[in-house]
């Protein structure tokens, strides 16, 4: 056998061995493509699996029309009427064939031009969306058309994520499949949402035109196709040069994509267009339902059903009281109203002067000084603690503490009765009650009446340097209407179906009383006399009117609270960044608001005369916190002094003589009392505990008038406590 080295070419050359890299790249990518088309062949297959899959799936087109995006809630007035509707609002449905030709093709032009070509997902709609990525960096296109769109709308979120755009796809390619384009056109038009709420070309055109969706004409559809691309940015009432702007783009495109003639869209004047007001955006009332919604979820935690809300906001009285904050407010400044009716239901809210420029509700969030209205609480301690109207008190210079108040003008009228003191709002005369009844039971006290912010037990604190909420402060003052009685503001009355089914109804919870009806009778009479003589004249409207001013330092706060009628009332004004606002004074632009409103709030009610007469109980006592309990001849306390003493001997009450008995001698011991028994605590004790010093006359100098005159030396007192 010849030996395979020795074969020579005719050459005489040897053979060389052939280059293998050119066979070997064309095998691999011979390969490559095998293995690519087996790929696609497969994933084509799956993805006419999914979509076939997801096809039998899709719910039918009736059911398609039926579904909503989210909750519907319509809230209405005590009367019925339409206040504002929140959430989406789909208006009627409009089949295709009524569906105005201009919005169609207004919508597929600007939308997606080539709707009638592809199968659910435009390729080249994909491949310019890629483009843009790599040069920008960002997703600036989606590429999405119609029918992705639509099947975002109905069953995925806005998440921009490859498994949301593949899950996207599938959808669109299935619904493409099911569903004729005609079809997919009208569940479009009728779901899109268009901003303020509004899904839909019938709810859009009735919110932004005020009328149906088949009457839409060229200019109206080029405004409401424009608004899909960003409804919040383009919306007629909130932008409209921007909403103009953009139906300008829409009327381009469809003249480029041949749905225009250029004279049919050089003759479209978008500045003739006819658009409503956004009243629900300038409505007050708005105020009252930013307040009175939130409770929804803790109404009706589970619900998403299409809802109506039927509110306690009376129209004519909300109406009312807009006018009034408006008119009376100084300029630069703001106001804030709250009016509760008998049983607690809020007839009008206003948070501020225009809910556009600010929706911060004033009413419920802000906390502010009450000034003199915070009076309100020192004289119910002390009615409470056994003072009465009559009772003679003494205007005169004061030092508590270190703190010395000063009557408004500097005047002091010496020796007066409390109503005076109280109608004149006498700083000083507050301030000595303060003191005697206690700083601490002044701010217990408000708390009793609903008071929710920390209060200071320092000295001025009887001036108002708490801070406190309009809606707090209104509650309280309706708690004293209320003859004593705990009131709880509230502003829905029940909740029902669109169907008038009643998912909730307004029951309300059992009243406590802060006070005794005496204490709150005693309380409006004062408030009557600050009306009828005093500082709050200006709030006089023809009827009895009981309430109190209120003025914060370098007139930063001007306030009045008061009732009449069973509707009690309180007006707040100032700035919000609680600068002093020149000549605002309780007495004069917030009575006055509060007097505007409250004639057209009770025109129609009867007039009623307050119940002032003091039905004092046959023991006259200092009451504390059994007070409420019964009769206190049914239990034993002890003196100052820390003796037992017999109930029907407290101080400053007199037992009824009869024929056998001894004239009465307020110096002689109590009866019951054994004149050699050891006190329960000694002197030294008993002085350091109530800051009493030796040799004090704890009863005072003058015959007849009130123990109100402060000690020359502070007293010591404990540290000053701020309640939560």
């Amino acid at each position: 056998m010849a030996r395979r080295d020795n074969l020579r070419r005719p050459d005489g050359g040897r053979s060389e061995p052939q280059p293998k890299g050119r066979s070997t790249a064309g095998r691999w990518l011979g390969r490559l493509l095998m293995w690519g088309a087996g790929l696609a062949l497969l994933g084509a297959a799956a993805l006419a699996v999914a979509v076939a899959v997801t096809m039998r799936s899709l719910p039918g087109y009736q059911e398609l029309k039926s579904s909503q995006t989210g909750q519907m809630i319509v809230v209405r007035a005590t009367d019925g009427s339409e206040i504002v509707t929140l959430g989406p609002s789909y208006g009627k449905w409009v089949p295709y064939e009524r569906i105005p030709q201009v919005m169609r093709d207004a919508m597929v032009s600007v939308e997606d031009r080539r709707f009638r070509s592809h199968w659910g997902v435009d390729p080249v709609g994909v491949v310019r969306s890629l483009m843009v990525r790599v040069e920008s960096g960002t997703w600036r296109q989606g590429g999405s058309t119609i029918t992705q769109q639509l099947a975002r709308n109905i069953f995925l979120n806005n998440n921009k994520t490859f498994a949301r755009k593949a899950r996207e796809w599938v959808l669109a390619l299935a619904l493409e499949q099911k569903f004729s384009k005609d079809q997919i056109l009208e569940l479009y038009l009728n779901k899109v949402y268009f901003g303020g709420g509004a899904y839909g070309i019938d709810s859009a055109a009735r919110k932004f035109f005020g009328h149906a969706g088949e009457e839409i004409t060229l200019p109206e559809a080029a405004i409401i196709a424009g608004l899909v691309k960003a409804p919040s940015r383009y919306s007629p009432t909130a932008d409209a040069d921007a909403a103009v702007g953009r139906a300008g783009v829409v009327l381009k495109t469809m003249e480029s994509n041949g749905y225009l003639s250029s004279q049919e869209a050089r003759e479209v004047d978008l500045r003739q267009v006819k658009m409503v007001e956004d009243r629900a955006g300038q409505n007050s009332a708005r105020y009252f339902t930013d307040w009175a919604l939130p409770q929804l979820d803790l109404i009706l935690p589970e619900n998403d059903k299409p809802i109506e809300v039927w509110t306690t906001l009376d129209p004519v009285m909300q109406k009312a009281a807009t006018s009034a904050i408006a008119g009376f407010a100084p300029k630069g400044a703001q106001g804030a109203l709250v009016s509760l009716d008998r049983d607690g239901a809020v007839l009008a809210m206003v948070g501020g002067t225009d809910y556009v420029t600010s929706n911060y509700n004033r009413a419920v969030n802000a906390v502010r000084q009450p000034g003199s209205a915070w009076k309100l609480f020192v004289y119910l301690t002390a009615l409470e603690a056994g003072y009465t109207p009559d009772d003679r008190v003494v205007d005169e210079p004061v030092t508590i503490d270190g703190w010395t108040p000063r009557n408004d003008g500097g005047r002091y009228a010496g020796e007066i009765d409390l109503r005076t003191a109280f109608a004149y709002s006498k700083n000083t005369v507050a301030a000595q009650l303060g003191n005697e009844v206690g700083f601490g039971q002044v701010a217990n006290m408000a708390r009793r009446f609903g008071i929710t912010t920390p209060i200071n037990t320092l000295p001025s604190m009887v001036l108002g340097s708490s801070e406190a909420r309009v809606i707090d402060m209104v509650r309280a003052f309706a708690s004293v209407q209320a003859k004593g009685m705990s009131v709880m503001p509230y502003g829905i009355r029940k909740v029902t179906t669109t169907d008038g089914e009643v998912l909730y109804r307004y029951r309300p919870e059992t009243s406590q009383q802060p006070v005794p009806p005496y204490v709150a009778a005693g309380m409006t009479d004062l408030m009557q006399t600050a009306v009828n003589i005093g500082t709050g004249r200006a709030a006089q409207i023809g009827r009895p009117v009981a309430g109190k001013t209120g003025t914060t330092s370098s007139n930063k706060d001007g306030w009045f609270l008061g009732f009449s009628s069973g509707i009690t009332t309180g007006v707040w004004m100032g700035r919000d960044d609680a600068k002093a606002v020149p000549g605002l004074q309780g007495g004069a632009a917030p009575a006055r608001a509060f007097a505007a409103y409250m004639k057209i709030a009770t025109g129609k009610r009867p007039v009623e005369k307050f119940d002032t007469e003091l039905k004092l109980p046959e023991w006259q006592l200092e009451p504390d916190d059994e007070a409420m309990l019964g009769n206190p001849d049914d239990y034993f306390y002890v003196d100052e002094q820390g003796n037992l003493v017999d109930p029907s001997q407290r101080r400053g009450q007199r037992r009824a003589p009869d024929e056998d008995s001894a004239p009465y001698d307020p110096d002689a011991p109590p009866e019951g009392y054994a004149p050699n028994s050891p006190q329960a605590a000694n002197d030294d004790f008993l002085n350091r505990a109530t800051g009493r010093r030796e040799n004090e006359n704890p009863q005072g100098a003058q015959a007849g008038v009130a123990v109100l005159r402060p000690r020359s030396t502070p007293t010591p007192r404990p540290p000053t406590v701020t309640i939560p």
